[in-house]
């Protein structure tokens, strides 16, 4: 289980441009959605009924998890204008990363689980292009997690606002160049469905991206993320490639 996919319901509400109810993400986390790092984060959806979170690297560039952009499924970046309206832009291409397996967490395999997303229009202006580090976090840092998932597990309408949580950083299988992890030691707080993609953050700079939770259903356990730092030169490739320069600081 990880942060795949939330129900169908959920994608469908916001193609179809209803309204949603009241809703939080990040479980246990806090309304953030006015926030810096808010406004260098989407969703992105999936044809399929996927919902997941993306960085902002550049007007037309959105970073997120490989598995939200993998397989024959459509995908779309989602956000609401100024009028609180569902607008969802088309992308003009997608890069997977090549270390990426689809079958990795089930086979207890390497998986560089990242993607980026080139829109066919821009972004509009109020949006920001976020900063990534190579840092490397050690055991007992905290980081800001964020996303647009679900509150409360299972419950597919809560979902949909930009909330956080800072978390200390652990390291349960000692430390890695691939991966971080995130646990709470009191309440579970944490990522959930919804939240892949979206950004893990030392400060104003963006160091991970969330790609999986353990937990209750899924969510408020462990939050993985893969770190961007060892990522960085296919990352530059890519983004050069669509004439972009990624911010690194």
């Amino acid at each position: 289980m990880g942060l795949r996919w939330a129900a169908p319901c959920l994608a469908a509400a916001l193609v179809l441009g209803s309204g949603l109810l009241p809703a939080r993400a990040v479980t246990g986390g806090r309304d953030d959605s006015a926030s810096g790092l808010a406004r260098a984060a989407v969703m992105v959806l999936s044809s399929r009924g996927g919902v997941c979170s993306g960085v902002v690297l550049a007007p037309r560039i959105i970073l997120t998890a490989g598995h939200c952009a993998a397989g024959p499924a459509e995908h779309r970046v989602h956000f609401r204008d100024e009028a609180g309206q569902p607008v969802l832009l088309p992308l003009a291409g997608t890069a997977v990363h090549p270390g990426y397996d689809a079958g990795a967490i089930a086979a207890r395999r390497r998986s560089i689980d990242l993607a980026l997303l080139r829109l066919a229009e821009p972004l509009p202006a109020r949006f920001a292009a976020a900063a990534l580090s190579e840092e490397m976090p050690r055991a007992g840092t905290r980081l800001t997690l964020g996303g647009y998932g679900l509150a409360r597990p299972g419950d597919a309408r809560s979902s949909g606002t930009f909330r956080t949580a800072a978390l200390p950083v652990v390291e349960p299988h000692g430390q890695s160049r691939i991966l971080v992890w995130l646990k709470d030691t009191g309440d579970p707080v944490g990522a959930c469905e919804g939240d892949s993609g979206g950004p893990i953050a030392a400060e104003t700079r963006i160091v991970a991206v969330t790609t999986w939770a353990s937990g209750a259903k899924g969510c408020g356990g462990f939050s993985q993320g893969v770190l961007l730092g060892p990522q960085r030169a296919w990352i530059d490739r890519i983004a050069a490639e669509w004439g972009v320069a990624v911010r690194w600081e």
